[in-house]
């Protein structure tokens, strides 16, 4: 899956950030609502694995997750079990999503 640069969430741009590896230890990724920005670990900052596509599309649909709830002013926004049920299954619904033909 390509990433974007930038994505629209409610009437708010995030742009999208792609980092060597996370600030923070033991993260992939994070949503920063009051910058506006989604960042994304390409490697691990614990163990310096490089992440495969898959994990990496997979944190983009969570971070993405936390910013829609975080619009929608909605209490799951920081429900960490709820935002990983749900962006694993957008992940996978988005990419089984088969074009016409």
């Amino acid at each position: 899956m390509l990433i974007p640069k930038k994505i629209k969430v409610g009437p708010k741009w995030y742009a999208v950030e792609m980092l060597d590896t996370m600030p923070k230890k033991g993260t992939m990724g994070r949503a920063h609502f009051a910058s506006q920005l989604i960042q994304i670990g390409l490697r691990s900052n614990r163990t310096g694995r490089t992440f495969k596509p898959a994990e990496i599309s997979d944190t983009f649909w969570h971070e993405l997750t936390h910013a829609i709830l975080h619009d929608m002013e909605h209490p799951l926004c920081r429900n960490e079990r709820f935002v990983s049920g749900f962006s694993e299954r957008l992940n996978r619904a988005v990419n089984s999503a088969r074009l016409q033909t």
